[in-house]
């Protein structure tokens, strides 16, 4: 019995050292991944602050001034909303399509930034998507009085 024990041992010897290759592997695969969302998620958050900044610049170079001293209304001017905004979004350094709108009441103007993050790990799995989408939201209510 002792020696059948034994011829089985030695046959199962070094039969562990054949998963580790495959364990390293897939710790590496799991850490690209990990890293490559990681990116992902910076550049989301970098967009949502940018989005947030040029609201805030849209709604305060938007508005009329004029027209809001002269006859107390709000007159809100895109054109200068869409500059002010994309202006905001150039001076931070990001590349993304800007897209400003504003409200049926006038009183609040959107800001929303897409852009794409080109994978670090990703470019090495076949198949796998180069670059991932990602947009951004940002807000800012005009009040008056």
């Amino acid at each position: 019995m002792a020696d059948h024990d034994r011829r089985r041992s030695l046959r199962e010897r070094g039969s562990a050292l054949v998963l580790m290759p495959t364990a390293v592997l897939i710790l590496v695969v799991l850490a690209a991944l990990a890293v490559d969302q990681s990116l992902v998620f910076m550049r989301q958050r970098e967009l949502v602050v940018a989005a947030q900044a040029a609201a805030n610049d849209a709604a305060g170079y938007g508005v009329d001034k004029d027209e809001f001293y002269s006859a107390d209304r709000v007159a809100f001017d895109l054109g200068r909303a869409r500059a002010a905004a994309t202006a905001a979004v150039q001076a931070r350094g990001i590349v993304a399509d800007v897209e400003v709108t504003i409200s049926a009441d006038r009183r609040e103007v959107v800001v929303v930034l897409r852009s794409s993050v080109p994978g670090l790990f990703a470019r090495a799995v076949p198949g796998a998507g180069h670059r991932v989408a990602v947009a951004a939201r940002g807000h800012a209510t005009i009040v008056v009085g």
